[in-house]
């Protein structure tokens, strides 16, 4: 393969318009990464991490997907018994198949902009780029790597349990890079699951009181969630299948649960009454505290029962499912909002085919408490590739307002992810400037360009509110 310059400065930029408004308005702006899965103690504790591999391939279920599907054998992705260069010779090998998977796009960006590596990764490129990027990680801490991509915020995915050592050690610091936690009780919804019990337990344990009913838990609850606050939380987030939204009242709901700490099973529709009762009352809490909700829905997971046994959750073996959403968004969206508890609220769908659902339902319930209050998020998981981008600025552009919307995130576990807002940044300029030579929108640098920029940073920032000193 040809490894001549690859990402070059105009890379995707297919006019001088598109060229103008990505180097003159979005190429330096800070970014704001209001969801990832990056880890605190790393960020806390600022080590070198030393190793491309480390840094680049573990926990990468995007790449072990690829690699798996080249052919490479298990012991080379996920196992302690191959060696780091070993791994990263593998994905060398695994990169060029990965012609027109974002992967190809997202490799090369980052060798680019961490490592000034203009070199396509290949096999007969491998040692050298796994040297040369090693030498430079060698002396490269978390932090520097954040500041080094102008990240200004990054909230990562925390447990309601979470002692939270590790943020307050971090604001203690003073990094360029503030990290704020977020609110993510996916284990308070999953009330069928054999852990359930235990996890309350572990609950009680962290507001040192017993919880023995609906009530206590909902107190422990707002206690965590008033913790979460005092950290510079404003964001909480609920990643599940669907969305529940059966009707309850607050004594069935305690029934249900006081049913299920006992260690009686309960059923489906039980289940499903007393999520729905949780999720509505902690939609309100968050209403409260003026912070944001997330909802990430529509993933069917660990689908390789075999791989889920011998590397455990999160091993890549998740996919888009099908799941009925419209009537339950609906339904949660309105209760709330009759009661004028409705949140600020992002919306990301894993299925394609429910882009003008999720665009449309989040339209119902805009008003004047916030310019864009309600939003459709970015291209998730599966859809966080070009096509992906493409056709969800496309969607919310038809149905609703672009300019208002609060732009990428990278969802990512790497600490080298961050070219993908460069990525998220060159295609939406692209896009206006393809309109521009089409006829379809105005001439106008000045005015796009500063859409362009309330994009990729400035709504973001107003929107969320974050406490920046």
């Amino acid at each position: 393969m040809n490894t001549t310059n690859f990402i070059n400065d105009n890379f995707i930029l297919q006019s001088d318009v598109a060229e103008k408004l990505y180097h003159n308005y979005a190429k330096d702006l800070p970014i704001i990464d209001y969801h990832n899965h990056l880890s605190p103690q790393l960020i806390a504790e600022n080590q070198p991490i030393k190793n491309i591999t480390e840094a680049w391939l573990k926990g990468d279920h995007y790449k072990w997907r690829a690699m798996r599907a080249n052919g490479i054998d298990e012991i080379f992705i996920t196992s302690s018994a191959t060696s780091h260069k070993e791994k990263f010779l593998k994905w060398a090998e695994t990169v060029p198949y990965t012609l027109r998977n974002p992967l190809f796009h997202w490799t090369h960006l980052e060798l680019k902009r961490y490592f000034d590596i203009d070199e396509l990764l290949q096999p007969n490129t491998a040692e050298a780029i796994y040297e040369k990027a090693n030498a430079v990680l060698e002396h490269k801490t978390p932090a520097q790597l954040l500041e080094d991509l102008k990240v200004e915020v990054i909230c990562t995915t925390d447990d309601p349990i979470d002692d939270l050592k590790y943020h307050q050690e971090i604001a203690e610091k003073g990094f360029f890079t503030k990290v704020f936690p977020t609110f993510r009780p996916d284990n308070l919804l999953m009330v069928q699951k054999p852990s359930f019990s235990s996890y309350i337990a572990k609950l009680a344990a962290c507001v040192d009181f017993s919880i023995q009913n609906l009530e206590d838990l909902l107190k422990a609850i707002q206690m965590r969630i008033d913790f979460f606050d005092s950290l510079g939380c404003r964001l909480s987030d609920y990643g599940l299948e669907e969305i529940f939204a059966s009707d309850f009242t607050e004594d069935l709901a305690d029934v249900i649960f006081k049913k299920r700490i006992s260690g009686t099973e309960i059923s489906k529709e039980e289940a499903n009454i007393f999520t729905s009762c949780i999720l509505v009352k902690l939609c309100e809490m968050y209403h409260a505290k003026s912070w944001t909700q997330q909802m990430h829905v529509g993933a069917i997971r660990n689908n390789n029962s075999r791989l889920l046994e011998q590397i455990g959750l999160d091993a890549g073996v998740d996919s888009i499912g099908e799941f009925p959403v419209a009537q339950s968004m609906s339904k949660l969206f309105n209760t709330l909002n009759l009661n004028n508890k409705l949140a600020k609220t992002i919306t990301y769908n894993l299925n394609p085919s429910q882009n003008e659902v999720f665009a449309t339902m989040m339209g119902n319930f805009q008003n004047s408490d916030y310019p864009g209050k309600m939003q459709w998020g970015s291209g998730w998981w599966f859809l966080d590739q070009k096509d992906g981008m493409e056709k969800q600025i496309n969607c919310l552009s038809n149905m609703g307002l672009l300019s208002k919307f609060v732009g990428m995130l990278t969802d990512s576990r790497s600490f080298l992810s961050f070219p993908r807002h460069e990525y998220f940044r060159r295609i939406l300029c692209n896009i206006l400037g393809e309109d521009v030579k089409q006829g379809l929108i105005p001439n106008d640098i000045e005015f796009l360009g500063k859409t362009v920029q309330d994009i990729c940073y400035y709504n973001a920032k107003n929107y969320f509110g974050f406490k920046i000193k």
